[in-house]
């Protein structure tokens, strides 16, 4: 890690998702004099509309960046311990950032929900990473921090009630009242895109354990239409970010040395409720997903009002079942909406985290969720909103 003038940049102030960011550390953090941080993006005016927008000190450092200017990306990083970048599609802007974080040992955290991407970066990356002491976070947001660290939270659970970490462990989404990201969508399309130039990318796409680099594990649960699970007494329907969480979840195990096990087997998917009304709301999530993709998505730089992701909450439940048949429930909740109003307060949050609590995280590709663990549940649980608890 650098030395320098700045703890955290965060790099896209001027987007919606990296303005929320940005007003969070400003008001959640206005007291803290330790706390050296600054916007950065391509426009100086803009940043300085945001900053007064906000509410931030007149003094905030503003940094002009562009994602196509390598000069000034490297002018950046060199300025700060922790870049947070909000500047999505990743694999459209933020290659070279992640390169240069990773040559220079700057900190580097963003919200990335692109596993092909995140595969490349880790195969191009990670060496210089180890080198230069750089640790890479991705998907520090909705996707993927509440699903690593809510199976981490039932594992730890399972090994005191079961003796043993739990070979299969089910994610459920009880209930998301919030809107998608329009940089979510964005990615998602991208992805599609990038999938139909080179066909190649398909098995990365389909892969469980795409970003566990020479592991292959058991085989996974499909995911991919609607199941009635005899256990839970609902149907269940897919869930879209399923594709990102998952591949987190067991890159998160083999960092942490596969404390779940080899073996291990974990799915996500979305409870729609028992009989022929769950069954038809299942089928009614399905289409809905591919419309939040579609050419009526959100666009980038787009987002609900404050009402709107003050309103906005989530809660996931998670099963861990022992090879016996035994249960240990686990619930995670938010209090704002996850595409925002949670997501920019977890990703504030991760960066402070990684710089005070877990200064001793060896330079590398990290999940968040392997990288910060208890130090992280018990950021979010004091400051951004999120509750971990057992259920009966």
């Amino acid at each position: 890690m650098n030395s320098s003038k700045f703890d955290i940049v965060v790099y896209g102030a001027t987007g919606f998702t990296g303005q929320l960011v940005a007003e969070y550390l400003a008001t959640h953090y206005r007291n803290d004099k330790q706390l050296k941080w600054a916007m950065a993006g391509r426009s100086l005016d803009k940043l300085a509309k945001v900053r007064d927008a906000i509410g931030a000190p007149a003094d905030t450092p503003l940094i002009v960046a562009d994602s196509a200017d390598r000069a000034s990306l490297k002018a950046m990083i060199d300025q700060t311990k922790c870049v947070i970048s909000t500047v999505g599609p990743y694999q459209l802007y933020g290659s070279e950032l992640v390169a240069a974080c990773a040559a220079s040992g700057t900190d580097y955290i963003d919200l990335c929900g692109e596993p092909i991407w995140m595969r490349q970066m880790i195969d191009a990356h990670e060496a210089a990473a180890k080198a230069s002491g750089a640790r890479i976070v991705f998907s520090c947001g909705f996707d993927s921090v509440p699903f690593e660290l809510g199976a981490y939270f039932v594992q730890q659970e399972a090994r005191r009630a079961f003796g043993a970490p739990a070979p299969r462990v089910k994610g459920r989404v009880r209930e998301m009242r919030g809107t998608l990201s329009g940089g979510t969508a964005a990615s998602a399309k991208a992805t599609f895109e990038a999938v139909a130039r080179d066909l190649s990318l398909v098995a990365i796409l389909k892969d469980a354990f795409a970003l566990n680099p020479g592991f292959k594990g058991p085989k996974q649960p499909p995911g991919s239409r609607p199941v009635y699970e005899e256990d839970l007494k609902s149907w269940t329907a897919p869930f879209m970010m399923a594709a990102v969480n998952t591949r987190n979840v067991h890159r998160s195990n083999m960092l942490m040395g596969y404390p779940y096990g080899q073996d291990f087997v974990y799915d996500e998917m979305v409870l729609t409720g028992p009989g022929e009304t769950g069954e038809a709301n299942a089928k009614k999530v399905m289409a809905a997903n591919t419309e939040k993709t579609g050419p009526n998505a959100p666009k980038p730089g787009e987002g609900p009002s404050k009402e709107e992701r003050e309103n906005g909450r989530y809660d996931l439940l998670y099963v861990a079942i022992a090879p016996d048949g035994r249960q240990v429930r686990a619930a995670v909740k938010g209090d704002r909406d996850p595409g925002y109003g949670s997501t920019s307060k977890m990703i504030s949050e991760c960066a402070i985290c990684l710089l005070r609590d877990t200064p001793e995280v060896p330079a590398g590709f990290w999940t968040p969720g392997a990288a910060m663990r208890e130090a992280l549940i018990k950021r979010l649980v004091d400051n951004a909103g999120l509750t971990f608890q057992l259920e009966s």
